[in-house]
């Protein structure tokens, strides 16, 4: 019998110092992002973007 495959969840290593704001791109992707630019660059791709954090 095939085996299943597991869900695969990745995550970022916390960096000291760092403040990341997460965002929720679409119903299933949500990324961190560390900067107000890398948020505008995001927003661009995806208008319904969602900072949930």
């Amino acid at each position: 019998m095939p085996r299943k495959k597991k869900d695969l969840i990745l995550s970022q290593p916390v960096k000291e110092g760092l403040k990341a704001i997460k965002v929720r791109l679409d119903a299933r992707t949500i990324i961190t992002v560390a900067s107000k630019k890398a948020l505008e660059f995001w927003r661009q791709r995806y208008p319904k973007l969602e900072v949930i954090g």
